[in-house]
């Protein structure tokens, strides 16, 4: 059994540096101290670090994301102590991250108790990404080798289509992260229903992370709208619904742990002695339909 934290996660204003590391450290300890070997935050949770910015450069879209380039670092450094100090793995959510090839691109970190284990990149852009934001899509996917399982990481609107989870799963990942950020509810439930398919679809664990409350201070964070939660697929020795876990409603404005339990092998045996086996079945339904 492994215990998960996924953080419904507030917008918070932090101006200087010392009062965000504080908040990110007193935030990640919280669940820490609740048992928890894996810690996911949302897509874009990187992006608070804007607030450190003048007030007309954080409050710019486009100004806001070459202003934090420069502490991407030191928060990179900042993740990797917390991981290292309390023996743990750490996904701190994504942050728009400017590539070699002079294109920003939306980057999910993954770091554990021996240092980073490297990142993987939203594959999927939205409208707003593509057409007002300026962001690239990534290359590739990969699956990360940890001592809980195999990991992989689905950024929100990538948990929207079936062939990028399948393609981790054939990779051997037992849990998908999803780490999101949805202004509206619909946008939430596309995510939220995505990865429970891909739960269904694959026969693993998905674990989602949203962003949650108002920050009028930030033009690409404005509007925050989510539930963590956990899912998997629903068959003998699973819920029936094939929700582990989600978090209450919340407040506006407060961060909060949903700190939830999965049996990885539990989840491996429903693949080998499940109701279905849709994960095995995958390839037979498209040479049905050819």
């Amino acid at each position: 059994m492994i215990r998960l934290a996924a953080c419904q996660y507030a917008i918070e204003l932090h101006e200087t540096w010392d009062a965000y590391a504080d908040h990110l450290q007193g935030l990640c300890a919280e669940a820490v101290a609740a048992g928890a070997r894996l810690l996911l935050l949302p897509e874009y949770a990187g992006l608070v670090l804007s607030g450190q910015l003048r007030g007309e450069q954080r409050g710019d879209l486009l100004g806001s994301i070459a202003g934090i380039q420069p502490l991407i670092g030191a928060w990179a450094a900042l993740c990797e102590r917390m991981a290292r100090r309390w023996g743990i793995y750490l996904q701190p959510g994504s942050v728009p991250v400017l590539d070699n090839d002079g294109a920003y691109r939306n980057r999910a970190w993954l770091f554990g108790p021996e240092g980073p284990l490297g990142y993987q990149d939203k594959l999927m852009m939205t409208r707003f990404e593509r057409e007002q934001w300026g962001i690239s899509a990534g290359q590739g996917l990969r699956v990360f080798d940890t001592a809980l399982g195999r990991v992989g990481i689905l950024i929100c609107y990538d948990n929207e289509f079936p062939v990028l989870a399948r393609q981790l799963a054939e990779l051997g990942a037992d849990l998908i992260l999803a780490p999101s950020c949805t202004d509206t509810e619909a946008g939430y439930h596309r995510v939220r229903i995505g990865a429970q398919a891909r739960a269904l679809e694959n026969q693993i664990a998905v674990l989602q992370s949203p962003t949650v409350g108002l920050a009028a201070w930030s033009p690409a964070l404005d509007e925050n709208i989510g539930r963590a939660g956990l899912f998997v697929p629903p068959d003998h020795g699973m819920p029936g619904d094939g929700v582990v876990a989600l978090s209450a409603a919340l407040e506006p404005g407060r961060s909060q742990w949903l700190v939830c339990d999965v049996d990885l092998e539990e989840v491996r045996r429903v693949r080998r002695e499940g109701q279905v086996f849709t994960r095995r079945d995958w390839p037979e339904q498209f040479d049905r339909v050819r």
